[in-house]
């Protein structure tokens, strides 16, 4: 298993990390089977969408806060409730194809490390089988 370190600047952020996860896989040495992308937070998440246009990363933390605002009532203490909704929506983990070393990813797909609660230091995990 690899770990990568992520550090983000924004309290909602996404961060195309699809070179650091290639090159875990890369690492892990396995030219085909699957990889698991997995991150150990609650408020933070990750998920596959297009990377050409950035625009389309702008627009989903956008409507991502609309529907799920910060500001809304949330009786959980800490006043990160929307990061830890934020997070459930995304999900955790992903699974990615792995082909002759590399991730499978269609032409305008990316993968994204989600955050919902930053700046923070994260960590994300690769695993590869």
């Amino acid at each position: 298993m690899q770990t990568l370190s992520i550090k983000t600047s924004s309290r909602v952020e996404m961060i195309d990390i699809t070179p650091q996860v290639a090159d875990a896989i890369r690492k892990e040495g396995v030219a085909d089977g699957l990889a698991v992308v997995f991150v150990p937070h609650t408020t933070a998440g990750v998920t596959i969408n297009e990377n050409a246009d950035p625009d389309v990363a702008r627009d989903i933390r956008s409507h991502m806060n609309a529907l799920v605002p910060p500001d809304k009532g949330y009786t959980h203490a800490e006043g990160n409730s929307d990061a830890h909704i934020k997070s459930s929506l995304f999900g955790p983990s992903l699974v990615l194809i792995v082909s002759a070393g590399r991730p499978v990813l269609g032409t305008w797909q990316a993968v994204y490390f989600c955050e919902g609660d930053g700046p923070r230091s994260r960590k994300v995990h690769v695993a590869v089988r």
